[in-house]
Order: structure tokens, then sequence, then C-alpha cells
């Protein structure tokens, strides 16, 4: 007699002295045979290498993040995890690629602020993010930074609102293109302050914050990793962050929200999801191993110099911070009558 077949005898014997019925004693042993066989199955994963779509571009903040962490999550499983750059859409391409994987957790995704914000731009999404995928981890955040050219007179948030009062229209803010998170951050800030700025798009966010380090544009909300060299230099005047809370890499920047635009928060974020249906056991395996990673001495210390700060948590506080992300641009898109068809 096989573990199994003896787990399943001694099971029913177990129902049937409680007085159970027949139907739920089988019920029962179903239920305790697929209990079984998933633990299994969370035992031999992974046996062979792992993919991790990334839907931003080799070098950027995320795709380092996503490399440092697939390397170490790799290593303490026993296995290889390879990054897989797949640009393009507003991350659409990578999360599509990911959703029609097969739910095995071989097949990962880093999932960064427009997972939110798709659905609400899209009419036409060819995905459900908070349907077809399994949220893993929360890695970690950033605050965006509100920064003005140095020819702008302002040096606080109270200052740039009165200053885009009293020129309605003339100051203008760069982002990476409609519906990034730079521009929602700049229609927010409008939306929140009752002010009107001009928003110019471009189709790189460094484009957009060299046109601002040049003097062609007054004024950007953007990821405080990305702005911190040009802030050290003294080519940008860094204002404010977006954060409720003040950036560690930056204590002595005040948050907008402090500066009094109560509420105002937005952060760019990176997690991992897999595709739906995967097995709770391997999403627990990954979410275990990955608090491991992060835990870590080196890799804050890593995280730290990138200007991010380490989230970690359950997969069921990030499956919660992805409905609101979802839920707060769905206002904010609607506000703006910004659309991507």
């Amino acid at each position: 007699m096989n573990c199994l077949t003896y787990r399943y005898r001694a099971f029913f014997a177990g129902a049937r002295a409680y007085g159970y019925s027949e139907g739920m004693r089988k019920y029962f042993v179903l239920i305790a045979g697929l209990c079984v066989v998933s633990g299994a199955i969370a035992q031999s994963y992974p046996s062979r290498t792992i993919r991790w779509v990334a839907p931003s571009a080799s070098g950027s903040t995320s795709d380092i993040v996503a490399r440092l962490v697939a390397e170490k999550l790799g290593a303490a499983l026993g296995t290889t995890v390879a990054v897989d750059n797949r640009p393009g859409a507003g991350g659409n391409i990578a999360a599509e690629i990911v959703v029609k994987s097969a739910p095995d957790g071989y097949t990962l995704l880093t999932g960064i602020t427009p997972l939110a914000v798709n659905p609400s731009l899209y009419s036409k999404l060819g995905y459900d993010p908070l349907r077809d995928l399994a949220p893993v981890m929360l890695l970690s955040s950033a605050p965006l930074v509100l920064v003005v050219h140095p020819s702008i007179p302002a040096k606080t948030v109270r200052d740039v609102i009165a200053l885009a009062k009293r020129r309605p229209g003339e100051l203008t803010f760069p982002s990476a293109g409609n519906g990034t998170a730079s521009h929602l951050a700049g229609e927010m800030f409008k939306m929140m302050a009752g002010v009107d700025m001009l928003h110019v798009p471009h189709k790189l966010v460094m484009q957009g914050v060299l046109d601002l380090v040049s003097g062609r544009m007054s004024l950007m909300i953007n990821v405080l990793p990305e702005m911190l060299p040009f802030i050290r230099s003294g080519k940008l005047n860094a204002i404010a962050v977006t954060s409720l809370k003040r950036a560690e890499v930056t204590p002595e920047l005040p948050t907008i929200d402090e500066s009094g635009l109560r509420g105002f928060a937005v952060t760019s974020w990176q997690g991992v999801l897999a595709a739906a249906k995967t097995p709770p056991e391997i999403i627990v395996k990954l979410n275990e191993e990955l608090g491991k990673v992060l835990r870590a001495p080196e890799m804050r210390t890593r995280m730290g110099e990138l200007g991010l700060e380490i989230v970690a948590g359950s997969p069921e506080q990030f499956a919660q911070h992805l409905r609101s992300e979802t839920e707060k641009y769905a206002r904010i898109v609607k506000a703006s009558g910004t659309k991507l068809d």
C-alpha cells in the first residue's frame, strides 16, 4: 500500500466514525487527495528554468531590480530565473505573455504602475489584471518628485501653485507619454491644486527630462531615482515628493501632502505576478523565497542606493494594493479625459 492510498483509507475511516454520509466522506477524501497532490507539486517546484518577463527596457530601474532579485531568487530555488525584457504598449506586451502562459509558476511578470492604469486607458484591453494575474509579492516602491527648472521662481509647492494660478496654461510639464505615471501625476496635481498647466508628451521619459534640464520645460513630476542625479548636480530644483511619507533617500524634502495638497499620493511600484490559477502552494513558496531575498542586508543596501524602499508583504496585500491603485487611476484618467486605443 503506497502512502497516498494509506492516507485515503485513514481519512475515509475517520469520516465514517464521525457519522458523515458516504457522499460527504467521498468529498472529504477528494479534498484530502488534492491537498496531498498540491503539496507534492510545491515540493517539486521548480524543476526547470523560470522565465521572468519584464515590461521595461534593459538598464531601466525596474529592469535593474528584476535582475537583482531574479539572480538571488534563482540561487535560493536552485534554478535559473532568466529575465526576458518585453517593453512596449505600456507594459501590455509583457502582461499578455504571462496571462497566456501555463499557470505553473514558470512564467513570472514584473508588475509596475501601468498595470493599474491600463484598464482605464484602453477600452479594448486584452486582459484584466485583477482577474487574469495572481499577485505574488509587491517588491518595492519609490515616490515621484516634483522638480522645477532653476529659472522657475518657486521653492515650495505653494509657490508652484501660486505661479501656475498667475500664469494659467503657461507652465509646461513633460512626460514619457499620455497615460504614463509622470503624466497622470501631473494631471492629479492640476486637479487637486485647481491650476492649468500644459502637458507635453514625449516618446521617452529621458527626452522630457533633458527638455526640462535645458529650460524648454518648466517642471516635472517623475520617479525619484531617475531624477536624483539632476537634483544632486543642481541642474534641477527639487520641491517635494509624492508619497505620503518622506523618502529615506531625501529626508529633507517634504511631501506634497504635508505641503498643502492633503491626500496627494502617487508612487512608482514594482511587484511580481504569475498567471491566474497558478497553484496557491507555488505562490506561497515564491512569496516566502522573495521575502528572504529582500530581507538580506546587501539587498536592502542596493535598493536604497537606487532610491527604492522595500515593501515585501503577502500576496493578499499586493492584491489589495493593485485593486486600490486601479480604482485611484480610474478616477484620474476619467478626470483627465485620456484614452489610448
